[in-house]
């Protein structure tokens, strides 16, 4: 016998109803289905559920589709890790096709798409060359991304243009052009704006480091980078891969902008890829951006937070705009 005073509550008179009268968030309607050996890639991609990330992602790609064909902006954000994983042809081939209309860099993204189009290769061990002081300390790299920022202040133009437009130049002997994504967004006209934090990237700490210029270079950027994202009224897209402090603040910065002279910003969609989700993409890309304001009313705007390797997302998500999945708009549960 129990030694408390209180006994345990009885059920006997809770009230219950019929499972078929209640409303539930997950039918055998949306389950996956097996793919068969000789599926499409099309197939497959439909036998995904209808639900959580594979929902979004359905929902997410419509909306890219949605914004191309409409003529919206689809704005790329990306971080160095895109780069030095390999994506650089998958970012080309997607501008290529018309769904790109601008790509967002960070430093560590320009060092790495330069040293693969000059050298083919990138990433350096950093406990190896730290311990002798020679992190960083490539010589072309240093020389020529400073240029960069040098040539853009004689030209009065951002830091992504004069990237490329030196690139092309044919100052340099630049082996591996084809797998630069600056070099095919310069070719291509598609503008890249380079967001830098002085003293984060291996560039600023060379003696052809010019402080004036690389911040008269960058500033430059973000204005650019605000014009495009305020062209992202109604209808636009932003996706963030594998930044996660640098571009989530420059991308709300330009939202606040961009509402500040006026622009409602309504009515677009913004998502965040990476295999971690941190807190100032989640907050600064994906829910602040498209909360509802004024008074509550809907924007009409939505944000994803999408998590798994860019080395297998960005690929995924390729090859499924490229075959125009989805075919149509399967509206899940939500």
């Amino acid at each position: 016998m129990s030694i408390y005073s209180t006994p345990p509550l009885t059920f006997g008179a809770v009230h219950t109803y019929p499972l078929s009268s209640r409303k539930s968030k997950v039918s055998v309607r949306d389950f996956a289905k097996p793919p068969s050996l000789s599926a499409s890639f099309t197939k497959f991609l439909d036998s995904l559920p209808n639900i959580l990330a594979a929902q979004d992602l359905r929902n997410l790609l419509a909306a890219i589709h949605r914004a191309r064909k409409q003529h919206a902006p689809i704005l790329w954000g990306i971080g160095g890790h895109v780069i030095k994983v390999g994506l650089g042809q998958i970012l080309i081939d997607l501008m290529r096709r018309g769904f790109v209309s601008g790509i967002a860099m960070n430093g560590a993204a320009l060092v790495h798409d330069f040293e693969i189009a000059l050298a083919g290769n990138t990433s350096e061990d950093v406990e190896v060359g730290l311990g002798a002081g020679q992190f960083g300390m490539a010589a072309e790299t240093g020389e020529y991304i400073n240029e960069f920022s040098k040539l853009a202040a004689r030209l009065h133009i951002g830091y992504g243009e004069a990237a490329g437009q030196f690139l092309t130049s044919g100052i340099l002997n630049v082996k591996h052009a084809d797998s630069s994504v600056l070099i095919a967004a310069y070719k291509q006209r598609v503008p890249v704006t380079i967001h830098l934090a002085i003293g984060t990237d291996i560039p600023h700490m060379h003696p052809a480091a010019d402080g004036p210029c690389l911040g008269d270079a960058t500033f430059r950027d973000f204005r650019l980078f605000c014009a495009l994202v305020k062209q992202m009224h109604p209808g636009g897209i932003y996706l963030n891969w594998g930044s996660a402090v640098l571009l989530p603040e420059v991308f709300l910065k330009a939202v606040s902008v961009v509402r500040n002279l006026g622009v409602p910003f309504e009515a677009i969609t913004t998502a965040n890829f990476d295999f971690i989700q941190h807190y100032r993409p989640m907050q600064n890309v994906v829910r602040r951006p498209t909360a509802s304001h004024r008074g509550g009313r809907t924007t009409e705007s939505r944000g994803y937070a999408i998590t798994g390797h860019h080395e297998l997302l960005m690929p995924l998500v390729a090859a499924a705009l490229a075959a125009g999945w989805p075919k149509t708009e399967r509206q899940g549960k939500r």
